[in-house]
């Protein structure tokens, strides 16, 4: 008994430690000594996993009598959570994900919420863009390691004047003179939102504890969104519009983020210039356009042994600490959730962090959102483009509040159903062609002539939360049509693995 207490006291003062770094006093943890085998899934970019396995180095050196024997592997922030999703059981002790990814891992119960004490270090140290990245229900699960993934303009200096800048007019007038692209991704929901944000339109999703959504508030459909829709049209009805935002061929102006940091340095070179979104104006009145800003975070899954959960949160916290995120900033440039390391000289004077941090005031966090509200709010950008009227923009509206809508009151049935969804038929990841159970587990499309090249995935619920691409794996890469011909797609369900196949018809 007496053991237990002790063990009790010791992650009780563990749990009231700050974001642990290597400046900060050592606290006695000598009921939590012991060698510990972990599992971790980091970034696959070259050299995170070595620099990692560094920190894990200092942490051991700052807790002597903790040992850590890490396995550490690289797996995209982007596909972390759909592969843990797959299989909790054997899922990392640590791993990395993007924030869109948090109610889908409460939900699985694949993170261990954090400590009151450690909650309350995280949200006073870290910027709260990042603390509600990781929050569901105001639970705190997750802990921040950037705040980095939100977007900005990149411009050409020579052809686009800093005043320019400030006016999305001004910057068509100049983009159609000088012959060159305005590249933003407006089909795609996530740049969609900044012009409806611009207007103060808000898009809102509950969820309850367990991480299912039970109410969305959103005015999109209203005289703001209305004026969003006419500011969105203007530019995707210019001619200089372009809606591929990851590649800079004959671009002037990119709307993009620090992921491409290099390929724009690249294509503008001593003429590159980075700064916030620019405003709009419509019926008189100017708009500075919004944006998403977004996080990656560190999850650590729930353990049996109370030690290892323990120490799990004690390297969590270390690992995403000041000194571990200017070390990833200085080695990978990604930009920290950090409040000090925010202010800190370096970050400062980089160039797209600055754009970046000048756009956050005008970001909106993204929150937690249904899977299916991409797929519904980034035909707003394309039905903009293709409006006539103002009664075609108030359709689209009328179409995308009747959608929403859908969402909440999709039966279960509805939401257990799969399809499949991409490039085929004549489609652009807009259609889903619904599959029928035809044996336990198994699952087909009527036949479809597909053409090679095409492109698609299998996704359960008309969303993006379930979702399997190439070998079946989770959230995968896009399946690629080898060969023209009649096929019906399959889909097998094992336990927590998939196959899809293309069947000959």
């Amino acid at each position: 008994m007496k053991k237990i207490i002790a063990m009790l006291l010791a992650l009780v003062m563990m749990l009231s430690l700050a974001a642990c770094g290597p400046k900060e006093p050592t606290v006695n943890t000598a009921e939590l000594e012991g060698t510990y085998d972990i599992t971790m899934w980091v970034s696959e970019i070259d050299g995170v996993a070595a620099l990692t396995q560094q920190q894990i180095d200092a942490f051991e050196a700052a807790y002597p009598g903790i040992v850590i024997n890490a396995s550490i592997e690289g797996v995209t922030e982007a596909d972390a959570g759909s592969k843990v999703i797959a299989d909790v059981a054997s899922a990392p002790d640590i791993y990395c994900f993007a924030q869109d990814q948090l109610a889908r891992l409460v939900q699985a119960a694949a993170l261990a919420p954090l400590g009151e004490t450690a909650a309350a270090t995280i949200k006073a140290n870290n910027d709260a863009g990042s603390v509600a990245a990781g929050t569901v229900a105001g639970t705190l699960y997750a802990y921040p390691m950037t705040s980095d993934n939100g977007y900005y303009m990149y411009y050409d200096t020579s052809v686009i004047s800093a005043e320019d800048a400030e006016s999305m007019e001004a910057i068509i007038a100049a983009c159609e003179k000088a012959g060159l692209k305005f590249r933003y991704a407006l089909e795609n929901a996530w740049y969609t939102a900044s012009f409806f944000f611009a207007t103060g339109c808000h898009s809102n999703w509950t969820m309850d504890q367990d991480g299912n959504y039970t109410s969305i508030d959103d005015d999109f459909n209203s005289e703001a969104g209305m004026a969003a829709m006419k500011g969105m049209q203007k530019l995707a009805q210019s001619s200089c519009y372009d809606s591929n935002a990851d590649i800079f061929t004959d671009a002037a102006v990119v709307i993009t983020g620090i992921w491409n940091a290099n390929a724009a340095a690249e294509h503008f070179g001593e003429n590159l210039g980075a700064t916030d979104l620019p405003s709009f104006e419509v019926d008189g009145k100017s708009y500075h356009l919004g944006s998403y800003t977004g996080n990656k975070l560190m999850g650590v899954k729930p353990q049996t042994d109370p030690k290892k959960q323990a120490v799990l949160s004690l390297l969590a916290q270390w690992l995403t600490n000041e000194e571990c995120q200017m070390a990833r900033y200085n080695e990978f440039q990604w930009g920290p959730s950090n409040k000090n390391a925010q202010a800190s000289e370096a970050v400062q004077s980089n160039t797209s962090l600055a754009a970046l941090a000048k756009q956050g005031e005008f970001g909106q966090p993204q929150g937690q959102i249904h899977g299916a509200w991409w797929d519904i709010a980034k035909l707003l950008g394309a039905e903009a483009k293709a409006a006539n009227s103002d009664a075609d923009l108030q359709s689209a509206l009328d179409d995308y509040d009747a959608a929403i809508d859908s969402v909440l009151n999709m039966s279960e049935d509805a939401k257990l159903a799969w399809s499949a969804i991409g490039t085929i038929c004549g489609t652009n990841w807009d259609t889903d062609f619904a599959m029928s159970k035809v044996a336990d587990n198994t699952y087909e499309t009527d036949v479809l002539s597909l053409k090679a090249g095409e492109e698609y995935k299998v996704r359960q619920g008309a969303a993006w939360d379930v979702n399997y691409g190439v070998d079946g794996v989770p959230g995968g890469d896009n399946i690629v049509v080898e060969a023209d011909g009649n096929y019906k797609i399959q889909l097998i369900l094992d336990g927590e693995t998939a196959t899809v196949n293309l069947i000959p018809a």
